[in-house]
């Protein structure tokens, strides 16, 4: 055979794989990834959950209260005003009612005073309405108690709303409301 100088020689080319050092790094690299992942990625689902509870609670709790605050501060407050405040010391205002609760014979879309809400759970009724708290915040509980601040001048109400969330988390709103 000829030597031809016409003819190219081409290099020679060599197809490279990984090596196995190359692929003991790269699984000890996604392993830590993966690790990283379940221990600080996935846990934030679980207090999303915890967080969306918590703003339902302020929402329960916050349409109760609202309803609660639009009510007279006693049932012998004038509900239209003019007269004075029950207990105030002036002309013609009348004696507070001795005793917190509803009075005999009221329902629940009787409640007229801020008293009149002790004891409404999650399954009372809700105002104006045949549904009950417990039909559009399951598994939550609910629980309002109403008393006085300073029971010798029974000048002030204080307001306790406890909403309990699915996770058992008992949550208390609390509000005063003035004999004004």
């Amino acid at each position: 055979m000829r030597f031809n100088p016409q003819r190219i020689v081409k290099p020679l080319t060599f197809h490279r794989g990984f090596t196995l050092i190359e692929l003991v790094i790269g699984m000890l690299v996604l392993s830590i990834a993966i690790v990283l992942m379940t221990s600080m990625l996935f846990p934030q689902a679980d207090r999303a959950v915890d967080n969306l509870q918590r703003v339902r609670s302020a929402e329960l709790a916050h349409s109760v209260m609202n309803e609660i605050w639009g009510k007279r501060y006693d049932q012998n407050t004038n509900p239209n005003g003019g007269n004075p405040a029950c207990d105030s010391g002036l002309p013609f205002a009348l004696a507070c009612s001795t005793t917190l609760g509803a009075e005999a014979g009221e329902g629940r879309n009787d409640f007229n005073d801020v008293d009149d809400y002790i004891g409404l759970n999650i399954n009372s009724n809700m105002f104006d309405s045949t549904q009950t708290y417990a039909d559009l915040y399951p598994n939550f509980g609910l629980s309002v108690s109403v008393e006085y601040v300073d029971a010798a001048t029974r000048a002030a109400k204080l307001i306790t709303v406890d909403v309990t969330t699915p996770t058992n988390e008992v949550i208390t709103y609390q509000s005063v409301r003035s004999n004004y």
